[in-house]
Formats: structure tokens, sequence, C-alpha cells
């Protein structure tokens, strides 16, 4: 019997949603099945409300003594503390005004079919659901990830936060700890630091943001700490009690010694796992390991019928790459191309102030790696545009091959998220860091920090032997 359909995507979030609108627009025919409501993790507790929180935190930060007189103008008169209700009302509201484009009317009149159901497989070419029995011709796993609550003892049996219950606050946050020092719990340390919560982090890891250089991680961590967070770093929970107000968690540090922090919130940032559970992923065929769902590079699973995409998928976890495989999976699933996902060209960023952007290698990457590299730095306190702004925190760095061809890039400092794209754009195209030092950029702009940081391999290409042939063959006499 021929599949009712050509496409079924199991999953509402950024793939999900990309693979159906771009299957139905190709002339697919289309069921997108989601069992809560069409957005994801992006739109409802990642991407929309901690971007939205962090704005308001950065807006009324901008309102301290401080931040005034850094930019010469008279204290401000006190003004009543930062509403935490306030501000996630405030989260909300940008939620609401952008759920209509993920809505399942719009989808539906892209020539989607909606159905707002929970299913699982009974067979490797059948999807439960609803009632009925699903048959397609290829099948895409967009189901998403959760966060992970570790096992620490007696966690189970205190109220604590999630990016999924952090957005819907209602109360004030005297005080709140973060237990994980990634991009989430680094994040929503500064923003509640700003809005006036006193803030303790507390990690296992011996530094922020583990996947950055030291250098530049520890670039970020001294501006949290400015904003007032405490570090516990280097120090594994090891108990939580308490209850709603009074949360109480205790840990040891990598020296041996205990320490303990009470807190009126608790917040739990510390890894995420993908969505497997009820699916009924073994009737179909598809294999899990270890929680992870087996795929290659055509995000093929075991079942060559069933495709994998976004968070799912087990690789990056961003919204931008999980757009990147939807594009993968529609040219795989319906035209047979062989396309592959992107490894070697993904650029991220974790916002905080200053944020930090990467694209390709970083240094200690390199080095693991065993790969022969060249890096070079320029500092954002000597760009005028930055000094202007007084925001000089910061640093680029590039990475080179011998030749010239760039292997990698970091920045952190203001605007790094917008300014990397340059250079996600230029690795993807196999460039070299002469042509970004060759491209005229608009100054005063913090975008020319691209240029300066690859002007240092030009300038360090003009050896002293270099030198003394262009006077030589140009009859140059400038001093010695």
């Amino acid at each position: 019997m021929k599949p009712e359909y050509d496409l079924c995507v199991i999953g509402g979030g950024a793939a999900g949603l990309v693979v159906a609108a771009g299957g139905a627009g190709l002339g697919a025919k289309v069921l997108l099945v989601e069992k809560h409501r069409l957005g994801g993790d992006c739109l409802y507790f990642g991407c929309v409300p901690s971007k939205t929180l962090l704005k308001s935190a950065k807006v009324f930060h901008q309102r301290q003594p401080a931040a005034a007189s850094l930019h010469g103008l008279p204290a401000p008169a006190a003004g009543p503390a930062a509403s935490i209700p306030d501000v996630m009302r405030r989260v909300r509201q940008v939620i609401a005004g952008i759920e209509p484009h993920d809505s399942p009317e719009r989808f539906r009149s892209l020539g989607v079919e909606v159905l707002l159901e929970g299913g699982r497989f009974i067979d490797p070419r059948t999807f439960e659901t609803a009632g009925r029995r699903i048959t397609a011709r290829r099948f895409v796993l967009a189901t998403g990830s959760r966060p992970v609550l570790p096992p620490i003892p007696g966690l189970d049996s205190v109220p604590c936060l999630t990016n999924e219950t952090v957005f819907s606050l209602d109360e004030a946050v005297p005080s709140l700890l973060v237990i994980g020092a990634g991009p989430i719990g680094c994040e929503l340390a500064q923003a509640f630091a700003r809005l006036g919560t006193r803030v303790t982090v507390v990690a296992r890891e011996p530094r922020v943001l583990m996947r950055e250089d030291a250098d530049a991680a520890a670039v970020v961590q001294a501006s949290l700490a400015r904003d007032g967070v405490v570090f516990e770093l280097g120090a594994t929970p090891t108990q939580v009690s308490g209850a709603a107000g009074r949360i109480v968690t205790t840990f040891e540090r990598a020296d041996g010694s205990i320490g303990s922090i009470e807190s009126t919130h608790l917040l739990v940032a510390a890894g995420r796992a993908v969505n497997t559970e009820g699916l009924g992923l073994a009737n179909a065929g598809v294999e899990v390991v270890a929680g992870r769902i087996t795929n290659d590079d055509r995000l093929r699973t075991t079942n060559p019928d069933i495709f994998v995409a976004g968070d799912a998928a087990g690789r990056q976890q961003f919204t931008h790459v999980a757009e990147h495989h939807a594009g993968i999976v529609l040219r795989n699933a319906l035209f047979h191309l062989p396309a592959r996902v992107e490894s070697r060209v993904v650029p991220w960023c974790t916002f905080t102030e200053p944020e930090i952007a990467r694209v390709g290698l970083c240094e200690a990457e390199a080095r693991a790696a065993g790969l022969a590299f060249e890096s070079y730095r320029f500092d954002f306190a000597e760009l005028d545009r930055a000094r202007a702004e007084g925001e000089t925190d910061g640093f680029a760095r590039i990475l080179t091959d011998h030749k010239g061809r760039l292997l990698g890039a970091t920045l952190v400092g203001a605007h790094a998220g917008e300014a990397i794209a340059e250079y996600a754009l230029a690795m993807a195209k196999k460039m070299k860091a002469s042509d970004i030092s060759g491209v005229i950029h608009v100054y005063p702009t913090f975008a020319q920090i691209n240029r300066r940081v690859a002007d240092q391999r030009l300038k360090a290409s003009l050896t002293p032997t270099a030198k003394r042939w262009i006077r030589r063959l140009f009859g140059l006499r400038g001093p010695q």
C-alpha cells in the first residue's frame, strides 16, 4: 500500500517546523505531529525568553550609578528595585508576540497537516497517534531535548528551577543558587544578578564555559563577578535540603573542604538529554545508545527511512544548527541528494555581557588535535568604537595554518555574536586571513575588530628579512 504521507515530522520545535514548512513548500504531503505546542524549546524556554530577560537586565544595569559615571553622567536618583514578576511578564509578552508565527493555523495555511497528539512507532513504517496509524515515505524525529537533573541527594524533594520553569516565575527572587557554569547557567546568573538577586554559581568544572579557551572564558567570568555573582568552582554538590524560600545546597570543594549556601531559589543548568522516551523507537528499528539516537552525517538513523534533526540528533544544540539540519534532511529525504551535516564551520555564541562567540577551532582544540597553527589576537581596548562606548573588555583571536588559511576564530566582547558571522562566512568559503584584511570595514564599528585581528597576521609576515628585501627592491630609504 502506498504511504499516506511523503513526510511525517515528529516534533514541532525549530527543526521540525522548518522541515514541515520546507517540505510542504516543495510540494510534499506533510504531517506534523507535536504532543504539546508548536514552537519548541527556543520559543518558550530558550533563545527568545533568555535574550528578552538579558535585555531587561542590561537596561536596569545601565540605570545604576556606576554605568552613569562611566559615561560622564550624573548618578541617577535611587529608584525602585527591579520586579522579577514584571520582567517575566515582559518575557511572556514577547513570546506571545512570536507565537502566531509558529501556530498550527499558520502551518496549516502553508499546507501542513498538524496533529497535536502524542504517539509511538508500532513498526518500522508505521506511527500510531490519536487512534490513527500513520504511514509515510520518510519520518523525521525532531523531538528536541530537556534539562537534566543530576543525581544529587535531596534534589527531588525541593523546588528547583530549570530553563523550562524559570521564565514562569511570578515572585521576588532575593537569592539564587545556580548549579552549572555553562552557557545557560552563566546567562541566567548574570541576568538575575543585574536585576538585584544575590547569585552564587556552583559547578564541578574548574572554570566557566569549559568549551571555550580559558582566557576568553575568564573575561566573561570577571564580568559576572563585577555584577556580583559569587563562584564556587571545582565544587561538587553533595546534598540539597530545605523547602521553598530556604533551600540549602551543600558541596565539596576540590581541596576536600565542605561548604553550604542557603538561597531562596535554586536553578539547575547542568546539561540536557535527548527526548526519546515513549516513541517506540525499538519497534521502528532505530538504535538508541546511552540516550543518543544513532545517526550518520546525512542524519539517517539505523532505519534508513527515519531521519533525525535538531537537538534530537545529539550534536550541537543550537536553533541555527536545527535549521541547518532541516535543510539536510529535506535534501536527503525528498530528493535523495547526498547532503551531509556541516561540522567544520558551526558558529555559536553565549549571550552574556560581554558575549563570547566562536567558529572553528579554539587554541585548546588545535593543540589537542596536534595541529601546527599560528595564533593572532587584537584587544577590544584598542578599538576606537569600543573605547567610545566604554565596552573595552575582551579580544578577538584567529587561528591560521602556515599559509594563512583560517582554522578558527574566537571573539569575546561587545556584539561578538554579530561579528562572528564574517569569520563563519570566511571559513565556509575557505578564505585566508588576508582576504578579511583586504576588505574595507566601516569606521568606527565593532565589526572592525575582524579586520584588525586579521591585520596582525599580515604584520607578522613582515619579518626583518622580508623588510630588507622590500627596501632593496623598491629603493626605500626609511630607518633600518
